[in-house]
């Protein structure tokens, strides 16, 4: 019998370990999103809404309040996750205090039963006449075995009924807590949905002017998409160039780099920082992302991207994400200066830069400041488009820097 209920308290805590674990760890992965989704929105209000002064077009104006709003769904889903898990978590807990508290009452009831039995039994004259009355040595030896093991079991049972007590504390401790946290991010939820409403309605609002003139738009767009094509073309040109000439170096030929024993070790470690690559600016978010996809305000227009826009402050500071040497330096036709840093067969891109503090030949190292990400004096806004190209394939940068 004894046995039998160590077993099972040692069981029970073993299982409900074991599922807290579980949904601990879930629950710490979602509110490590949260937590990140919520500072993205505080840096989003700092780098495109708090610059009153300057006066946006309509089309930037609903650019930024997309990046806005698609952050803040993204919010309200994770803490909905947070809140289901609490849900079940709850129910979880409820349905195993009843049952504790049941298997607690039948030890109790027990134990009851076995205290009443001791008590009945416990005088020196009944135990000595029990071992007396013993038809042989043998006998009296087991029972006098049988006694210990009685008074031993008897101990047990006290400390599985203190211990069954003790989990369901702490299990009311766990559920009240869980509650409690579930209020607050329903109480949470509330209030970024009703900012995503009033958000919702301006966008609306501004988009409806938009539509009158969306042909013109739809120009605009296409104009800015083919300059950006060209320096794209730029680039791979500069890049192909970059390879026939390591190539020739080395007497080969092929689309490749082939790379010096030095250049294979930087390319190693380039490698090696998959996902842990720092930003290119210190503080910034992703406003437009890599591949082809949608206008945010024109969906009829597809962008092709070949890294990813950032926004940042004003006097920004843009720096290499890994050590390597300035391949080129590109002053294209009414852009603002690209850096291309090679990293053994990657090549790291840095576009609309507004000061250069590096030239062609240059090494760097990783957070080397490189220059000055270039403001829009009439929009006020700082942006930086950043590329990562094996070779000459691009890479989505999302899956090379750190929680991007």
């Amino acid at each position: 019998m004894s046995l039998r209920w160590a077993f099972l308290v040692s069981f029970l805590f073993l299982g409900l370990t074991l599922n807290a674990q579980t949904q601990s760890k879930r629950q710490q992965e979602l509110e490590a999103q949260r937590i990140r989704l919520k500072n993205e929105i505080k840096q989003i209000n700092t780098l495109l809404f708090s610059n009153t002064k300057k006066r946006k077009d309509v089309l930037t104006e609903v650019e930024d309040l997309t990046v806005k709003l698609n952050v803040r769904e993204a919010l309200i889903k994770v803490t909905n996750d947070q809140a289901n898990l609490l849900t079940r978590q709850i129910q979880v807990n409820e349905r195993q205090i009843t049952q504790q508290r049941k298997e607690l009452q039948i030890l109790k009831e027990d134990y009851a039963r076995m205290i009443q039995h001791s008590y009945a039994s416990k005088s020196l004259q009944n135990r000595l006449m029990f071992l007396f009355s013993s038809e042989s040595f043998l006998q009296a030896y087991k029972r006098l075995q049988y006694l210990k093991q009685y008074t031993q079991f008897r101990k047990k049972q006290g400390v599985a009924i203190a211990e069954k007590t003790q989990l369901l504390q702490q299990l009311n401790s766990t559920l009240i807590e869980e509650k409690k946290k579930k209020q607050e991010l329903i109480t949470e939820n509330r209030e970024v949905q009703a900012a995503l409403k009033k958000e919702q309605k301006n966008q609306e609002s501004l988009v409806a002017r938009l539509r009158k003139t969306e042909r013109t738009l739809a120009a605009q767009i296409a104009k800015k998409e083919q300059q950006a094509r060209e320096i794209d073309k730029e680039i791979d040109r500069l890049i192909r160039e970059a390879i026939a000439a390591s190539n020739k170096a080395a007497g080969k030929t092929g689309n490749s780099f082939e790379l010096t024993p030095e250049a294979k070790l930087i390319a190693a470690n380039f490698e090696a920082n998959k996902g842990r690559l720092p930003w290119p600016v210190e503080k910034g978010i992703v406003i437009q992302g890599f591949g082809r996809q949608p206008h945010p305000v024109v969906k009829t227009t597809y962008i092709q991207s070949n890294g990813v826009t950032l926004a940042t402050e004003t006097g920004a500071t843009v720096r290499a994400v890994f050590e390597g040497e300035v391949m080129s330096v590109v002053t294209y036709k009414g852009s603002n200066p690209s850096v291309l840093i090679r990293h053994g067969n990657y090549i790291t891109v840095y576009k609309n830069l507004g000061k250069l503090h590096v030239k062609k030949g240059d090494k760097v190292k990783a957070k080397q400041e490189i220059g000055i990400a270039f403001t829009n004096q009439q929009s006020g806004k700082t942006q930086v488009q950043f590329s990562i190209f094996n070779n000459v394939k691009p890479l989505n940068p999302k899956g090379w820097v750190y929680q991007m």
